[in-house]
Order: structure tokens, then sequence, then C-alpha cells
């Protein structure tokens, strides 16, 4: 349940409801297609839960114009606090520009899209921020509504991709950092937004470069290691030409690389931004495949990720692990029965997921993926598995299927 408050101002009375109302506990106060008659039954639900709000994940349309009217606040110069203090509102008409969530299909076509537009964000006058929100939209959409899925779909699709690096490393970074800022660090719902259009676009700088790196087999020339070195900058300048006005979002980008240990609770909200935003990148980087080398093993991104320049565990390291789990989805496992399989879904705790099986205990393929749960003794997870080594190729609307 993922409780959003309400502007009861925009309730309609005399309809039935378009979702269920709560209150601030969760406790159903008014179940969906109930009549609310006049404002002084309304006074009453207030005085019974205090505050009106909706699970996001029952309330459909209805939080898609919420987010989409987050998104074009956050690329307007409207004060933070108007964004702060926004509420969701009960229209339940779709809003402009804005998808319905992506399905299993739409992965390579949401690669694409990011590709083209991080490599050339300046194609099209004045089209950079619908095209933007409207990427950035079906995302967020993902990450709320099936975040094992999206992270299932965007770790599998990272650890095959070096031709469209870049743009699939945002989509990770930010699908990470909006998952983890939900569910662990309890951010509210702008920030969680605002973090995710800064991951989208910290890199679009140097997409084109980033992807020439990955499948470069020669050490980087003097002037890409400038280009790499001062690419926050840059693509903070670039943001702002093409009319991002937001202060947080562009401090975050700006901030991404900066090498700054200790609280999050010390920082400014900006820096734990760009804070959550390193680890991420550290973390989904480690992941990825080059042509001169191969992934790492995600029990060593996770540790990279988790312990910072002083060799101490970080907060938004921590966070991560403890939001994903030590075997996160799309992550290749052994388990006690020998069976090899794949991590589809998150459990309970951190090392126990649920595993769909590929190869059975003699390591043959078991043509239909079996479900286990490793938190049950004879599945548990003795250790990760490299791709290499599973040598079988399931389509991804297969495994997104298991989840």
């Amino acid at each position: 349940m993922n409780l959003l408050t309400l502007n009861i101002d925009t309730i309609p009375l005399g309809q039935p409801l378009p979702f269920a109302l709560r209150g601030a506990a969760g406790g159903l106060l008014a179940h969906k297609g109930f009549v609310i008659r006049n404002r002084e039954e309304l006074e009453v639900l207030l005085a019974r839960g205090v505050q009106l709000c909706v699970d996001t994940e029952e309330s459909g349309d209805s939080h898609r114009t919420y987010l989409s009217q987050l998104q074009r606040m956050l690329l307007s110069e409207k004060p933070l606090k108007d964004i702060a203090s926004m509420q969701m509102e009960a229209a339940a008409q779709p809003a402009r520009n804005q998808a319905a969530p992506a399905g299993p299909s739409s992965w390579p076509d949401l690669q694409q899209r990011a590709t083209q537009l991080l490599r050339s964000p300046q194609v099209g006058e004045g089209q950079f921020a619908d095209r933007f929100l409207e990427l950035h939209g079906e995302l967020a959409q993902q990450c709320l509504q099936t975040p094992d899925a999206t992270l299932l779909a965007l770790i599998r699709i990272s650890g095959q991709e070096t031709h469209m690096y870049s743009a699939t490393h945002s989509m990770l970074v930010a699908c990470v950092c909006m998952v983890v800022a939900r569910a662990t660090l309890r951010w509210t719902e702008d920030r969680v937004l605002r973090i995710g259009c800064a991951a989208l676009s910290m890199n679009c700088a140097m997409t084109e470069l980033q992807d020439q790196l990955a499948v470069q087999k020669d050490p980087l020339s003097p002037g890409q290691i400038a280009a790499v070195e001062n690419h926050a900058d840059r693509t903070v300048a670039l943001l702002q030409s093409l009319g991002v006005r937001d202060t947080l979002w562009l401090d975050a980008v700006r901030m991404h690389h900066h090498r700054a240990p200790g609280t999050l609770a010390s920082k400014s909200e900006a820096q734990q931004m760009a804070r959550l935003m390193q680890r991420a990148d550290i973390f989904a980087a480690r992941l990825a495949p080059r042509v001169s080398r191969t992934p790492m093993p995600v029990t060593a991104a996770m540790q990279s990720c988790y312990y910072d320049e002083a060799h101490q565990v970080d907060e938004a390291g921590a966070a991560i692990v403890k939001t994903l789990g030590v075997y996160p989805p799309g992550t290749f496992v052994r388990l006690t029965s020998q069976e090899v399989g794949l991590v589809v879904r998150r459990g309970a705790t951190a090392t126990t997921p649920k595993v769909a099986v590929l190869l059975n205990r003699e390591g043959m393929p078991t043509g239909e993926m079996i479900p286990r749960d490793s938190s049950q003794p004879a599945w548990k997870i003795t250790g990760v598995v490299s791709q290499r080594e599973v040598r079988v190729q399931i389509p991804l609307e297969r495994l997104l299927a298991m989840v």
C-alpha cells in the first residue's frame, strides 16, 4: 500500500468515487463507488480519518494525472513550496502526454527511445520536455506498480547491452533510485520523481561518448578523459538550455560524482539525492559489460556501493542493498539443490528471493521454468552464477511472466 494525501476540494460530490478513500494509517473510510452526497458527509469522513488518502495502486488514471502534474512542475519555475504542498486530485482524466504503463514487450522500445532522446536532446525545437517527461513517466509508473519486474528487466538488459549502454544505464540508475527512495528512504513523492528525473538525465551531455567507450578497446584519449571529468557541469548547462529550472534536480546532477561520505542527515537535500545517485551509478556500472571486460558478479557490485570511500558502511548504499536484496531480480544463482535459476522477485528478506529454475541439478535446461522459494532450506541460495555459465537464452517476456 502506497498512500498519498488527497485534495478534498476535488472529491466529486453526488457521484461514485473513482477509488477507495483511506485514512492516514490505511484504514478504509469509503469504498470505490461510494457516493458522498454533500460536504457535510465529507466532514464526517474527515472527522473519522483526520486525513483523506488514496492507495496509488487503486487510483488508476488519477494517480497518473498527479504524476504528470508533478513532472511538469519540476520542469517549470514553480516555487518549491508549491511542489511540496501539492496534493493529489480526484479528477480521473488521463494526463496529456502520459502514456499507459509500459508492458513487457515495450522495454526494447523504451531503451531505443531513451537512447535517441539522450543522444540528441536538442533535436526538435522545444520537444525535449514532452519527450523526456513521457519517458520518465513510463519508468516512474513501472517503478510504482511493478518494481520487481522493472528491476528484473533493466538488470537483465544492462547485463547484455553495449551499443545502447548509456541510456540503458541511466534508466537502471533512475529506477533503482526511485524504488529505493520510495520503499526504504520514505521520501515524498515529489522527491521520488525528482531523483528519477535527475538520474535519467545525469549523463545526457556525454551519452554518445559513453556508448563509444563501452565498445572501445583502446585506453581513453586525453580529450575523452576531459569530457568524462567535466560531463556533470556540461549536463547541467545543457539541461538549463533545454528549459529545466528545478534547482534540486540540477544540483543533484552537478554533484552526482562527488565523493562525499557521511550520513544522509548531514547533507542538504540535493546532496542526499546526489549521493543516492552516485551509489546506484556505481552498482549499475559494475553490472554492465564492456568490450574490454565482463560484468562484475552482482554480489561484488552490491559490495562496491555498500561501502564508502573510507571503507565504512554507506547509508545510501545500505538502503540500495536493503531495498533490492543481496540477490536482486535479474541475478543468476545456484541453490542448495544444485539447480541454477534466475531471481525474479524479492523475498521477505534480503537473502531469500523468489527464483525461477532454468537448469536442473545435472546442469541441463529444465524447459519450463520452475518457481522456487529460496527461504526454504531445500532451495537456499549458495552463491551467484555468471551468465556465461548458464548458456540458456530465455525471452524477457517469459521471465517477466514469472514475477
